[in-house]
């Protein structure tokens, strides 16, 4: 069943340290999909002022989306783009701007939709 809608999502990165393979956790999202403690494993290591990798939204038990983030790191801001995965996110798009707040924790903010 096809459905669509605002996309709102914070994550802490207290794990992540730049490098391929490191991760941040989801701490709240308004889509039953995306539970806290969903990991967002990043491809690529960051470069200089700038983050552009391969994602994985992986939500446990075989739930995973495929994405692309592309950061500016000085800036704090960017953005997050889904289309597809395995589970759940058969058929999931996301677009979402990216943004930090003075507490360290990340917010996405844009919209979902499912085939």
């Amino acid at each position: 069943m096809a459905r669509s809608g605002d996309l709102q999502l914070t994550k802490e990165c207290s794990e992540y340290r730049g490098q391929a393979g490191d991760f941040c956790t989801i701490t709240s999202s308004n889509l039953d999909e995306i539970q806290a403690g969903a990991k967002v494993i990043y491809a690529e290591a960051a470069g200089e002022g700038t983050l552009d990798t391969d994602v994985v939204l992986d939500a446990g038990s075989g739930n995973t989306a495929k994405g692309h983030v592309v950061l500016d790191l000085a800036a704090n801001k960017g953005t997050a783009t889904f289309s597809g995965g395995t589970g759940k996110f058969v058929g999931f798009e996301a677009h979402a701007d990216v943004t930090a707040d003075s507490d360290g924790l990340w917010h996405w903010s844009g919209t979902y939709s499912f085939d």
